[in-house]
């Protein structure tokens, strides 16, 4: 228990460290919010109005406080705002206007089309899931295979080549991979692999709607998944050899039990850590990064939201990301020490 606490601890002096952060960054830059959000012929009348609601008529240090008050989970609003703004629940009468109330952090609203960040953020996020966890259960499968593979035939032409292909892949950026299949797998060879260049999770029909198309998965998926596949193999190699050393395999094989049942019950196991490891490590960033793999493919998720977001200079939708990006870092990471004692019972809490 005090080890949970104490990463909870750490995560929430992470995401209080990424706030300042972005607070500050997105508050130097050029730009007038006002501006942004009305457009350049609105009246001064609207123009204060809106700098009012936005508080950018307040000192920097109060803007943080009330930005903060947003985010927190916990929060002193007027009814007013909490009737306008948020999903709450009231705690607390604290005078005739104020409240405390139990909400969803408030992450302002966009710039363009006055929509709610947090609104935005979670209608973006299944499809950024879908395609980090498709991503990722690639890697890890295929990365897994062909390690044990590469340790079980060490020295062989097999190692050799799941070397040189996992070296390959971790040297390829994202984008350049992703530039290269699409073009080949999507345009080139697109008859013989009925794949596109872009596409999302859902083709838009004018006469039957919304049609689910998981094609348009293949290619990001794959983008996104060869470098964390090219980790996984050389990590996995490197335990297997470790661990396929080890007295107990001697002994199991001593025994008379299988290859097949002493690698894959007793090596694999005892191997696994750094692969978890670099599993949840990349999963996270898989969700921080599918970035540009979204933007190349037109698939639907937050990294796509975000980029277009930077375009229009929509700051609020840029914060909320930055900040849900984080946090999904903190939890992941939080669950991955977890699940270390659950896979290694030497690992204890």
């Amino acid at each position: 228990m005090r080890f949970l606490l104490r990463k909870i601890t750490y995560g929430i002096l992470v995401l209080l460290g990424v706030v300042v952060l972005v607070f500050l960054l997105f508050n130097v830059l050029p730009g007038d919010p006002a501006r942004l959000t009305l457009g350049q012929r609105a009246d001064v009348a609207s123009l204060e109005n809106v700098r009012r609601e936005l508080h950018l008529d307040q000192p920097l240090p109060l803007q943080f406080l009330l930005y903060l008050n947003d985010l927190s989970p916990l929060g002193i609003h007027t009814e007013q705002e909490a009737q306008d703004k948020l999903n709450h629940v009231t705690l607390l009468h604290l005078s005739a206007s104020r409240i405390l109330v139990l909400k969803t952090p408030y992450l302002r609203r966009s710039y363009q089309g006055r929509k709610d960040v947090w609104e935005i953020l979670t209608e973006a996020l299944p499809g950024t899931l879908l395609l980090a966890v498709a991503a990722m259960l690639f890697a890890t499968v295929t990365g897994i295979a062909l390690g044990i593979l590469s340790a079980v035939k060490q020295n062989t032409w097999m190692d050799t080549g799941a070397i040189f292909a996992s070296v390959l892949g971790i040297s390829a950026p994202s984008f350049f991979t992703g530039i290269v299949l699409a073009y080949l797998f999507g345009f080139v060879l697109s008859g013989y692999t009925g794949l596109h260049m872009t596409g999302s999770l859902f083709d838009i029909d004018p006469f039957a709607g919304r049609i689910l198309n998981l094609r348009n998965l293949v290619l990001p998926a794959i983008t996104l998944g060869i470098r964390p596949l090219a980790i996984i193999v050389q990590l996995t190699r490197s335990a297997m050899l470790d661990v396929l050393s080890q007295d107990y395999i001697r002994t199991a094989y001593a025994k008379g039990l299988r290859s097949r049942v002493v690698i894959w019950k007793h090596a694999l196991r005892n191997a696994l850590n750094p692969v978890v490891t670099a599993i949840t490590g990349w999963f996270a960033e898989l969700l921080a990064g599918a970035f540009f793999v979204e933007y190349i493919f037109g698939w639907k998720g937050i990294g796509k939201v975000t980029v277009d977001a930077l375009e229009q200079f929509d700051f609020p939708v840029l914060m909320g990301s930055v900040l849900f990006t984080a946090g999904i870092f903190v939890i992941i990471n939080l669950l991955a020490d977890v699940l270390y004692s659950v896979i290694d019972p030497r690992i204890k809490m």
